[in-house]
């Protein structure tokens, strides 16, 4: 906290971009990215798991956005973000508020995806991702791009990039395999490409 004090508003701002342009990193990947939070994660910390494809946390976490409580909003896209999981009416009152909220309601309210018991973070990330069946394919990213701008763009915006990822991926060695594996019952052996 101590870095915020005495510095004049353009750097502040800088400080505030920087922050947003490491997680807009984190956001655009185009594999999937796990937050596994096993205790708190407020503030920045839930900023930057906010900016992961899937969240998982034990029932005994907690999440907020309390800078409200220091005189301040928060500055690396918390205030997008939240509204975007958990509707305007909560990601409000947890801003304005600066309240907290355990894993159980994190999870009822779309914050996070799954509770679970954490022994190692790792694992349990992989784990996760695992038992979702993700199959990597060429197109992973280009769903994730589509999937990602629905908030963002206007519908028929939206409509029109998910037809030109749609047929970006309709190239691939992976569709290509898709297809073949789908019409002769059997699984895919996706490459990437």
């Amino acid at each position: 906290m101590k870095e915020l004090m005495g510095k004049d508003a353009d750097t502040q701002r800088s400080t505030a971009r920087s922050g947003q342009a490491a997680f807009a990193k984190l956001d655009r990947l185009d594999i999937p990215s796990v937050a596994v939070i096993n205790g708190v994660a407020f503030g920045g910390g839930l900023e930057l798991a906010m900016a992961c494809t899937f969240r998982i946390a034990t029932a005994a976490s907690r999440f907020g956005l309390p800078e409200i409580k220091l005189g301040l909003i928060p500055a690396y896209g918390g205030t997008q973000r939240l509204p975007r999981l958990v509707g305007t009416s909560r990601a409000t009152e947890m801003i304005v508020s600066g309240r907290a909220v355990g894993g159980e309601e994190a999870e009822r309210i779309g914050l996070i995806h799954r509770i679970v018991e954490i022994s190692d973070p790792v694992e349990v990330g992989m784990q996760f991702l695992s038992d979702m069946g993700i199959p990597f394919p060429a197109a992973l990213g280009q769903a994730l791009t589509a999937v990602k701008s629905a908030n963002a763009l206007p519908l028929e915006l939206g409509l029109g990039l998910e037809a030109e990822l749609f047929s970006t991926a309709s190239q691939t060695r992976d569709a290509m395999e898709g297809i073949l594996a789908f019409l002769g019952k059997k699984k895919p052996k996706f490459v990437g490409m």
